[in-house]
């Protein structure tokens, strides 16, 4: 059991290290990955130890050949327009139903489920930045700011702790300006649980903007999932008893796997700020437009 501690100790090092700064800069554009500076960087000690073979399967595992790729190809390209480059590199399929019957002009927080880990909030950022002329904020994992092309659209958020007063200025500057604001209230993609591929419960912070800065919240179901691997990963990575997301790792290679595909993306009706009022609390309201969400998923 020691050696199968020592291995899953080293695996989580090594996460956090690549979760720490995955993107780096080279000598020349564009900005490429490249996992091996990034734990001799980081951690020099530790690169020493790491048998060649674990490093090369982190790389394939993550596809840093196929990002690199991403990241040559679409170079010139920011915001909006590489979510949509993106798109088209994937050869993905939007099915949209509802975005068109929203208004063209107003101040909104997009509220989605999270499903993919990914390629949901590309796919979000592609089809609402088209509607709104590029205008939108993502709220997302600071962790993700280290992708050059997505940091004009990047509103980061510390995932494991306080807020920076920097940060907590952005985020108040995102809710304040006209942008459209977009936003995963889970925090994490889906998990599996009792059977059922759904977020985890949603974070309150959303509804308590909503009121502060006026901002009608519009509720969005993604229709997707990830592999069924990666649910058991991460029922295994908990019942294990380890308190680190080991199985983000894998939500690069969950993208791949989703090349090709049709996902089906409902936009609600825009729920009125006002509506957030005291008889519930904002986490209660939280869990109210969860369920909205949710409940769109049958829609015909």
């Amino acid at each position: 059991m020691e050696g199968v501690a020592s291995n899953i100790d080293l695996e989580i090092r090594i996460f956090v290290l690549c979760k720490e700064q995955t993107y780096i800069r080279t000598m020349s554009k564009p900005m490429q990955l490249d996992l091996d500076q990034v734990i001799r960087t980081k951690s020099p000690g530790l690169y020493r130890k790491i048998p060649r073979f674990v490093v090369n399967h982190l790389k394939r595992k993550i596809h840093e050949n196929e990002l690199n790729e991403i990241l040559r190809i679409y170079a010139d390209r920011d915001g909006v327009d590489f979510a949509e480059a993106c798109v088209s590199y994937f050869q993905l399929n939007l099915e949209v139903d509802g975005l068109a019957e929203l208004p063209d002009t107003g101040r909104f927080i997009f509220a989605a489920n999270h499903p993919l880990g990914g390629m949901d909030g590309i796919c979000l950022a592609t089809i609402i930045g088209r509607k709104y002329r590029g205008n939108i904020r993502y709220l997302v994992n600071d962790l993700l700011l280290s992708i050059k092309n997505l940091q004009s659209i990047f509103v980061p958020i510390n995932m494991s702790g306080a807020q920076s007063k920097e940060a907590t200025r952005a985020i108040s500057n995102a809710y304040l300006s006209d942008n459209q604001v977009l936003y995963f209230p889970s925090g994490l993609c889906s998990r599996k649980i009792n059977g059922q591929i759904a977020d985890l419960p949603w974070k309150k912070s959303f509804i308590q903007k909503a009121v502060e800065t006026q901002r009608d919240v519009i509720p969005v179901y993604f229709d997707g999932q990830n592999s069924n691997f990666f649910y058991r990963f991460a029922n295994i990575r908990k019942f294990l008893g380890v308190k680190f997301n080991v199985e983000s790792v894998l939500l690069s290679d969950e993208m791949f796997k989703n090349r090709g595909k049709t996902f089906r993306i409902i936009f609600g009706e825009p729920i009125s700020y006002a509506k957030f009022d005291d008889s519930k609390s904002p986490l209660q309201w939280a869990a109210y437009v969860r369920n909205i969400v949710y409940g769109m998923s049958t829609r015909k």
